[in-house]
């Protein structure tokens, strides 16, 4: 199999929604690998808006850890995990409570005058029973989650990322064949339904610079419904460089009539790893950094935005001592941060 996959948090690690957060509750993460917020110091405030538009979670992983830090003493360590906590990053929506979740990022998105980056991962079947498995439970079940998710969004600025991997993973072979119709369907709904919202950006995942050619994936891309989708993502989750992965984004772009697309630059500021095993390079992988910070303003016409799609500090799994996919990890989260010249 191609090296495709970045590991996605899953259903119980995500997100309560900033209607929850702005009520006191905590946001992403799970449990007991939390880190303080007893210390009010140090707040997280937004980008400007003419480079960044998207919304800063305040009470994100790494907004915590900033004061965690700083209540500590361990100031040099503070502004480090600063570089994460003052950049926006995507707010996955979790598979139980998808309106309220919608409803609370946008609005608290909105009262900040930002757009809310949004990521989808609920496909049924999702991630082949690997680290991130899991996903709605059939067809049904997964429209009614979409219906959730724009019942939340309604008119409020709204950017989608749609379904990490899912794609893909039909096209490698992950996923079996069987599910395929099905999946298909699935997505050619949830991106006419988003569409349907006013202020709504969808960009299906389309995979990445470093698992085969773009021959391979665009006319899975039509049948999911690419034709009428904002454009596409690349890079979700993994490390590829951002150079690499516009020049892949626009070989791919010349094939499905010349779609604009986003990459996801959280985690590329050292490009791929190129030692272990082969087949888990992208998970946990050491002496990565930080990519380019959020902004609209990029190389290239065709590419809508650097994106930090996947929250950089989380765990992609189990793997070189990594705690569950999604759960924050400081000491990670701070080597990417060291690593950076951001």
């Amino acid at each position: 199999m191609y090296d495709s996959r970045g590991a996605r948090p899953p259903a119980w690690t995500w997100a309560l929604g900033a209607a929850l957060l702005l009520a006191g509750c905590s946001s992403g993460g799970g449990g007991d690998d939390r880190p303080d917020t007893a210390d009010p110091g140090a707040a997280i405030t937004q980008q400007p808006k003419g480079a960044d538009p998207f919304w800063v979670n305040p009470d994100s992983n790494a907004a915590r850890q900033v004061k965690t830090y700083a209540k500590a003493g361990k100031d040099t360590d503070a502004e480090q995990i600063r570089k994460i906590a003052q950049q926006p990053t995507g707010e996955w929506i979790g598979p139980e409570n998808p309106e309220q979740e919608a409803r609370g990022f946008t609005e608290a998105a909105q009262k900040s005058d930002r757009t809310a980056l949004l990521v989808l991962y609920n496909i049924p079947h999702r991630d082949c029973g690997q680290y991130s498995q899991g996903g709605a439970a059939d067809g049904d079940a997964y429209r009614a989650w979409i219906d959730g998710v724009a019942r939340g969004i309604q008119d409020r600025p709204a950017t989608v990322i749609l379904e990490p991997d899912a794609v893909l993973h039909l096209v490698d072979g992950c996923t079996q064949d069987r599910f395929a119709e099905e999946r298909y369907d699935l997505l050619r709904d949830a991106i006419t339904k988003l569409r349907s919202l006013k202020n709504t950006k969808v960009y299906l995942d389309a995979g990445n610079a470093g698992w085969g050619h773009p021959d391979q994936i665009y006319q899975p891309l039509r049948q999911a419904g690419i034709t009428e989708a904002d454009g596409f993502a690349v890079n979700v989750s993994n490390f590829y460089s951002t150079e690499d992965s516009i020049t892949y984004g626009k070989q791919l772009s010349q094939k499905v009539d010349n779609k604009h697309f986003v990459i996801d630059t959280s985690r590329n500021g050292n490009g791929p790893y190129a030692g272990g095993d082969p087949d888990e390079r992208w998970c946990n992988p050491p002496g990565r950094a930080l990519g380019e910070t959020p902004t609209k303003k990029t190389a290239d016409a065709l590419v809508d935005a650097y994106l930090w799609v996947k929250r950089p500090g989380e765990s992609d799994g189990t793997c070189k001592g990594g705690p569950q996919a999604g759960n924050w990890w400081p000491t990670y989260a701070l080597k990417l941060a060291q690593g950076s010249e951001t």
